[in-house]
C-alpha cells in the first residue's frame, strides 16, 4: 500500500490493521496524532522534555493496547483517553517520589550531580540515544522498542508483530549491535552495553 492510499484511509481501518502488526498503519497514526498528543501533554505538564516522553510512552500505549479499540467512538477520542491517562500516572509516580525541582521544572543541580554520578545519562546523551533508536531500521527498531524499552517478552513480540521469537530475538540483537555502532560514531565516550 502506498502512502497516498495509507494517508486517505479512516482511523478504524489504520487502528484494525494496526492492531494486527501492520507497521506501516501504526506509523499512520503517530504522523497523523502526535502532534496533539505532544500538544495535550504539554499543557497538561507544561514541560517540553516530559511533553516529549509522554508522548512515546502514549503511542507505546497505542502500540499494546490498539487491538482493545472497538471503534465505538472517534479514534482520537480513544486516544485522548488513553494520553491523558499516561500524563495522570507520570504525575502520581512523580508525587510517590517526589524531587527537588526549580520552578522552572528542571531538577536542582545537586540532585543532577548525583543522577550523572550514578550513571543516568545526560541530555545529550538522550538525545544521541533517540536518534540512533529513529535511524534503526523499522524491524530493528520495533523489537528494540518494545523489548529493552516496554519489557515485553520475545514470545509477546512475536505474537504482537506476527513473527517468530527466534525473528524477534535476532532482531533485538541486530538492533543493538546496530545502536552501538551508531553511538560510538557520533558519541564517542557514550558506551552503550
Amino acid at each position: 500500500m502506498n502512502q497516498e492510499e495509507r494517508t486517505s484511509q479512516p482511523d478504524t481501518e489504520l487502528a484494525r490493521r494496526a492492531a494486527e502488526g501492520d507497521e506501516a498503519a501504526f506509523e499512520e497514526l503517530h504522523r497523523r496524532y502526535r502532534r496533539s498528543v505532544y500538544a495535550l501533554a504539554l499543557r497538561m505538564t507544561r514541560n517540553a522534555a516530559d511533553a516529549e516522553d509522554l508522548t512515546q510512552e502514549s503511542f507505546m500505549g497505542v502500540l499494546r493496547n490498539v487491538g482493545s479499540f472497538r471503534g465505538e467512538a472517534a479514534f482520537s477520542s480513544w486516544l485522548y483517553r488513553l494520553a491523558v491517562n499516561v500524563v495522570r500516572m507520570h504525575f502520581r509516580r512523580r508525587s510517590a517520589r517526589p524531587e527537588d525541582l526549580t520552578d522552572d521544572g528542571e531538577m536542582c543541580e545537586r540532585k543532577l550531580g548525583v543522577a550523572r554520578r550514578a550513571g543516568s545519562p545526560s541530555v545529550f546523551d538522550r538525545i544521541a540515544i533517540e536518534k540512533a533508536v529513529r535511524a534503526l531500521p523499522p524491524g530493528y527498531r520495533a523489537a528494540f522498542v518494545l523489548h529493552d524499552v516496554a519489557g515485553y517478552e520475545h514470545a509477546e513480540i512475536a505474537r504482537m508483530r506476527g513473527c517468530t521469537t527466534g525473528n524477534s530475538k535476532a532482531q533485538l540483537h541486530r538492533a543493538r549491535g546496530s545502536l552501538r555502532a551508531l553511538l560510538s560514531a557520533r558519541v564517542p565516550a557514550l558506551q552503550v552495553s
